[in-house]
């Protein structure tokens, strides 16, 4: 109800600048290279130059899980949020050591550990590719064009990074279309873990408390960049001040936010809303309430899906509230106002609808075989497994030898020979098999997909034959080596081995391939291809019509978002104070969970002032994927580190409100005190405000 009532209230309070479509107030996630720089000297008297630019974007981490982070030491030190090392941290837990539970705290170098199978990158230099892009696909069928631009675009990628393995190309899609990106990374696959609270002080206040306002959480957490075997050196990194913001203050977040879908046109949106959101809702409510049975099994079983279920609720909380704002009339007006701008010049411009046809009408089309088509493409290759670890190392090995014989325009475009080394590394690396969540994760993925598809569907029959979901499941994770890195070497290194093998889990994929490659294609052909096509004219025509001066969806790549540190005037709780301090986690802690203390808090009220900053909110505009960003100051230094958002930003995958909308963030001046006064890190706070 909240939710639904906060957004009634976005709506209203944006409508009109809204209907603009060029970003209002701190709204956008903007790219290095087109930061309005000009808009907000005019509006705060300051702005960033290149050399702060170039500054931070260096010292801006993507955390290829999913997060951000930045460098903080000259000694390789990244922070980043606690709940973005979670897999981490439960990789390196036993039922003997408990580090999600207990925390992990080194006292020297040498006893950081290893987070197997994680990788960071920092974006080294980005160079527009439009027009090569663009050329390769001029005049030709939408099916066509799709696969020579994932050509151009491997081509692209190859020629700058070859088969080094300290270098990541990507080339982004930009505007939906509008623009072709090559993101070069330096990139660091030995990522080891320095420090980690316990979870309980990371989350203090747990599920009730996500997405709300006050916090007390210290959602953080210190990595360290290794390469052979030494902390890297950085020349220049990003600085903690120990003195957080004030109210009012001008603050910046750089970091990687994950996808925005603002660009979508309304039949797209109503998809979302009316189709794939209430399905996404229902598939992750039912395997949470399989997860919470089943973690009530046992202590071992709960650490087993804790980190999942974690991921999973904080998902549920953001499709719900995605789903929200889509079914506010007012908020969706909005977004109706913002398409009739597009589709008034069209019909008002013989010459525009020459130049660009009618892109609105060709994705409605689209749209309809979305509808069709979205359901198989989802269960056989999209949500594949259900997070199992064992059939995606399966379903790798089987597609990398499967790929291996044909020529390269034809392979699978993760296959291709840019790419491959980043499925190679995946499979190599040493992620945790978790016994009793892999059981669970794949007998609900099964059960699933024969729900939402039929029993007669040929994949269906082929998995089940005479068995029930959870003899398969048990019978994979019994038998599969796939665990072992030695068997997945050997079959990589030997693509006939992989083709051949009896391997229960890659037995499961080669029986189910053709179906799941058939439902992949038939959505890229009938939706993907056709529909980027589309897309990039309706960027054309809004380039025509708005300028350059707008942002672009997020793609899990670098942006920085301006804001202010403000409070705001709540629907329901009326006014909300921009920060929380240390005597208020006293206050909050009622002693029964989530609302319990973490044990290193207990007995510590007196070891941290009362008036230290906890947290703060800001204006920033955000998304997930931001986790562990940096929140700057006009310096350029670390004066917080973003985690969360209020609850009115859950619907921010579709608009945003400065009204409304906050980022939640730990102040700089907890990190330090936290780390100096409960848990004794003085070496570790020593080095972040070198």
């Amino acid at each position: 109800m909240r939710i639904g009532l906060a957004l009634g209230a976005v709506a209203a309070a944006c409508a009109a600048a809204a209907i603009s479509i060029v970003a209002i107030a701190e709204e956008g996630m903007w790219t290095f290279d087109n930061f309005p720089a000009a808009k907000v000297k005019a509006t705060y008297g300051f702005a960033p130059d290149q050399k702060w630019l170039d500054r931070v974007r260096l010292g801006s981490v993507r955390l290829e899980n999913g997060c951000s982070g930045s460098v903080v030491s000259k000694e390789g030190l990244v922070l980043t949020n606690h709940h973005c090392v979670d897999s981490c941290v439960t990789t390196l837990s036993s039922p003997g050591k408990n580090y999600v539970a207990d925390g992990f705290f080194t006292g020297a170098r040498t006893e950081e550990r290893i987070c197997p199978g994680s990788e960071a990158s920092i974006l080294t230099s980005i160079v527009d590719v439009t027009a090569r892009v663009r050329a390769v696909t001029a005049n030709l069928a939408p099916a066509a064009a799709t696969t020579a631009r994932a050509a151009e675009i491997a081509k692209v990628e190859r020629e700058k990074c070859g088969d080094n393995p300290r270098l990541r190309c990507q080339v982004v899609n930009l505007y939906r279309g509008g623009q072709y990106k090559l993101h070069v990374y330096e990139r660091y696959d030995d990522v080891r873990l320095a420090f980690a609270p316990e979870l309980q002080a990371g989350f203090f206040g747990g599920d009730p408390d996500n997405f709300n306002f006050p916090r007390y959480a210290l959602d953080m957490a210190l990595l360290r960049l290794y390469r052979d075997g030494k902390p890297v050196r950085f020349v220049d990194p990003l600085k903690i001040d120990p003195v957080g913001p004030k109210a009012g203050d001008l603050v910046f977040v750089s970091g990687h936010p994950g996808s925005t879908e603002r660009l979508l046109t309304i039949s797209q949106l109503e998809f979302q809303r009316d189709q794939f959101l209430p399905w996404r809702i229902e598939y992750m409510a039912q395997l949470r309430g399989s997860m919470l049975n089943e973690g009530t099994k046992g202590e071992e079983e709960a650490r087993q899906v804790n980190d999942a279920l974690l991921g999973i609720e904080n998902s549920l909380k953001v499709f719900k509230g995605q789903r929200a704002a889509l079914v506010e009339p007012s908020f969706f007006s909005t977004k109706i106002a913002e398409e009739k701008r597009l589709r008034d010049a069209l019909a008002s411009d013989a010459a525009l609808r020459t130049r660009f046809g009618n892109p609105f009408a060709d994705i409605e089309g689209l749209v309809a075989v979305q509808k069709r088509t979205f359901l198989p493409y989802q269960m056989l290759e999209v949500r594949f497994g259900a997070g199992s670890v064992l059939l995606a190392d399966a379903r790798s090995l089987f597609r990398a030898a499967t790929e291996a014989g044909k020529p390269e325009a034809e392979r699978l475009a993760e296959y291709s020979p840019a790419r491959l080394p980043a499925v190679e590394r995946r499979v190599m690396a040493e992620a945790p098999v978790l016994p009793f969540l892999e059981k669970l994760e794949i007998a609900y993925w099964l059960e699933k997909s024969r729900e939402y598809l039929g029993p007669d569907h040929p994949a269906i029959k082929a998995m089940f034959g005479s068995r029930t979901s959870g003899q398969i499941a048990a019978a994979i994770v019994a038998s599969s080596q796939i665990a072992d890195p030695d068997f997945r070497k050997r079959l990589w290194n030997d693509p006939s081995l992989a083709l051949a093998s009896d391997d229960p889990a890659i037995a499961l994929v080669r029986s189910m391939d053709a179906a799941a490659r058939a439902a992949r294609e038939a959505y890229e052909e009938g939706v993907t291809g056709p529909t980027t096509a589309a897309a990039e004219m309706l960027a054309a025509l809004r380039f025509e019509v708005l300028g350059e001066g707008i942002y672009p969806d997020a793609t899990f790549t670098l942006r920085l978002s301006y804001g202010v540190v403000k409070g705001w005037t709540d629907p329901v709780q009326g006014e909300v104070p921009p920060f929380t301090y240390a005597s208020g986690l006293w206050t909050r802690a009622t002693g029964a969970y989530p609302f319990n203390l973490a044990a290193s808090w207990v007995g510590k009220e007196s070891a941290i002032p009362a008036g230290t900053q906890f947290n703060f909110v800001s204006t920033n505009d955000i998304i997930g994927g931001n986790s562990g960003s940096p929140v700057l100051n006009r310096s350029g230094r670390i004066i917080g580190l973003a985690f969360d958002g209020n609850i009115h930003s859950t619907g921010g995958s579709f608009g945003y409100d400065p009204v409304l909308n906050r980022t939640v963030s730990l102040s700089s001046e907890m990190i330090v005190a936290a780390l100096r006064g409960v848990y004794g890190a003085n070496a570790l706070a020593d080095e972040l405000l070198k």
